[in-house]
C-alpha cells in the first residue's frame, strides 16, 4: 500500500541549486501552525554533514514521514533534514533478530522485510508510517509498553552526526545516548540504528474485546488482567456523561501461534497484507469544527458495535490490530481546515484520582474527540525527556479550533503536573515552558549536555524555541 504524504501540500517551492534544497510550508499531523523552512533531502551521509554545516543561524532540525502531531519535526526560516531518502536496511542477522538500518526507514518497511522471516519490530504507535529515526527521538511506544518499554529499550547502538560534524557511535548506559531517546533530534541526526526484533510464528493476531462500563470498571479490568497480554488498548467515549462517563472498548491480544491458523492462512503464515479503508464516516461540523451530535452518536455505534459479553481468540491481521487509521485516506483531514490537537498525558499509578478528575473535565466540556485511548505503562526507559512512565496514559483528538481549548488544556496541564505525571513532547503544540521543566525532572541534566555538545544550537527546531530547549 502506498504511504501517505507525509506532509500536506506544499504552499510554497522555490529550488536553490545553490544548496539542493527546496523552501517548503510544514505542518505537523496535526496541520497547526505551518511554517517555512529550507528542506534539504541527503542521500548520504556525507550530505547530511554538508547540510548540517550549510545550515545557518536558525539552525536545522532532522524530518521524518511527519508524523509528530505538532511542531517538533519544523524549523522556520532554517534547515529542516527529510531523512527519507537515506532509508536501507543495511544488515539483518536473521538468526538472532537483529537489524541495522538506516534512519530514514519506516516500520512499515521494516514490516515488509521482516516478517517473512519471522521477526517482528519490537515496538510500533499505532501508525506503521514512521521512521526508525523518529521512533528514536520521539522514544515511541506502544500498546506493549507494559510488557517491553519503549522503543529505545529495544535500540543497541544508533549513528549520531553531532553538531561539531562527527559520527558517533552511541550505546545505550551512556549520556548521549540517555539524552537522544526522546530528545526530539535536538543532540544530533540521527543516521542509522541497531535494534534487537521480536521473533513471532505468523502475521496474524489473537485478540480479546470487551466493554467496560465506565471508567472505574475500566481501570480495574485493565489492572486486574493485562499482565496476561503482551498488547492492551481501551478507547474510550469521552462525550458519555453520568454514570456511563469513561465507558470503553478494551482491545488486547498477542501474535498468533501457527497452530491456531485455520488450514488456508497456514499455506503462508508470515504473510503481510495491508488494505485501504473507505474514508470516515462523514460526521457534520459547524464552521469547521465537528458536532457534538454527530461525534456523539459515533461513539455510541462503536461502543455499542463491540461484542455485550467478551470476544477472545479473534484473528485479525496486523494492519488492522495496529494501525486501523493507516488504511484512511488523510485521516488528519477530518476536523477541517483547523487541524486538531492531539492531546497526550501519563499520571502515575496512585493518581488514579487525577485521572478521573481530567476525564470527568473533559466528558463535562463536551470536546468532539471520536479518537481518545487509555493504556497503562510499565517503567520508564532511561531517555532523559522520554515520556512513558509508570502509570495511565490518555491521548485524545480535538479540533484545534475549539472556543476556549488553549485555556482548557493549561488547566489540564497543572492537573497532570500536580500529580507527578507529563505530556507528551512528540505530540505536543502549544505547551509552555514552565509546564516542561515541572514535568521533567532531567531537563537541566538534557540541557546541561546539549549546552557542551553544541553550544551554537546547530540543532533546533519550532518546538525547542517554544519550550526553551
Amino acid at each position: 500500500m502506498p504511504t501517505e504524504p507525509a506532509t500536506e501540500p506544499v504552499t510554497e517551492s522555490l529550488t536553490e541549486p545553490a544548496t539542493g534544497s527546496v523552501t517548503e510550508a510544514l505542518t505537523g499531523w496535526g496541520r497547526t501552525a505551518p511554517t517555512v523552512a529550507r528542506v534539504v533531502r541527503p542521500r548520504t551521509y556525507e550530505e547530511a554533514a554538508a547540510a548540517v554545516r550549510a545550515c545557518g543561524a536558525r539552525g536545522a532540525v532532522a524530518r521524518g514521514l511527519g508524523r509528530a502531531y505538532g511542531d517538533a519535526a519544523q524549523n522556520a526560516g532554517g534547515a529542516v533534514l527529510d531523512m527519507t531518502a537515506l532509508a536501507r536496511v543495511r544488515s539483518l542477522d536473521a538468526d538472532a533478530g537483529v537489524v541495522v538500518c538506516d534512519a530514514g526507514v519506516s516500520l512499515h518497511h521494516l514490516m515488509e522485510v521482516l516478517l517473512p522471516l519471522g521477526w517482528f519490530v519490537p515496538v510500533t504507535p499505532g501508525t506503521r508510517h514512521v521512521t526508525v529515526g523518529g521512533a528514536v527521538a520521539a522514544d515511541i511506544h506502544g500498546k506493549n509498553h507494559h510488557v517491553s518499554g519503549s522503543f529505545t529499550h529495544h535500540v543497541r547502538a544508533l549513528e549520531l552526526l553531532t553538531a561539531d560534524g562527527e559520527i558517533r557511535t552511541v550505546a545505550p548506559g551512556t549520556e548521549l545516548f540517555d539524552a537522544t531517546a526522546g530528545g526530539m533530534g535536538l543532540t544530533g541526526v540521527i543516521l542509522a540504528a541497531t535494534v534487537r526484533l521480536l521473533p513471532v510464528e505468523t502475521s496474524l493476531m489473537s485478540v480479546d474485546t470487551e466493554r467496560a462500563a465506565d471508567l472505574d470498571d475500566l481501570m480495574a479490568r485493565l489492572t486486574a488482567t493485562d499482565h496476561r497480554y503482551r498488547y492492551s488498548v481501551a478507547w474510550i467515549d469521552l462525550l458519555a456523561r453520568g454514570a456511563a462517563t469513561g465507558r470503553a472498548v478494551l482491545t488486547r491480544g498477542d501474535h498468533a501461534p501457527y497452530d491456531a491458523l485455520p488450514a488456508r492462512a497456514r499455506r503462508r503464515p508470515l504473510a503481510f497484507r495491508t488494505g485501504q479503508l473507505p474514508p470516515p464516516p462523514h460526521l457534520p461540523s459547524r464552521d469547521g469544527l465537528l458536532s457534538r451530535s454527530g461525534v456523539r452518536a459515533f461513539n455510541a455505534l462503536w461502543y455499542r458495535k463491540a461484542p455485550r459479553r467478551p470476544r477472545t481468540g479473534q484473528l485479525q491481521p496486523i494492519p488492522a490490530f495496529f494501525h486501523p487509521l493507516d488504511g484512511v485516506p488523510h485521516w488528519n483531514r477530518v476536523y477541517g481546515r483547523a487541524g486538531f490537537v492531539q492531546y497526550q498525558f501519563v499520571v502515575p499509578y496512585g493518581r488514579e484520582d487525577a485521572l478521573r478528575r481530567i476525564v470527568h473535565r473533559i466528558a463535562r466540556r463536551r470536546c468532539p474527540s471520536f479518537l481518545a485511548v487509555l493504556k497503562r505503562f510499565g517503567e520508564a526507559g532511561s531517555g532523559w525527556l522520554s515520556f512513558p512512565m509508570p502509570g495511565w496514559t490518555l491521548a485524545l483528538d480535538i479540533p484545534a479550533g475549539l472556543p476556549g481549548l488553549g485555556a482548557f488544556l493549561d488547566e489540564l496541564d497543572e492537573e497532570v503536573a500536580g500529580a507527578g505525571g507529563r505530556v507528551y513532547l512528540a505530540k505536543d503544540s502549544r505547551m509552555r515552558p514552565e509546564t516542561l521543566r515541572a514535568m521533567y525532572p532531567r531537563l537541566p541534566d538534557f540541557l546541561a549536555l546539549r549546552g557542551r555538545l553544541d553550544p551554537g544550537s546547530v540543532f533546533t527546531s519550532d518546538l525547542a524555541r517554544r519550550l526553551g530547549l
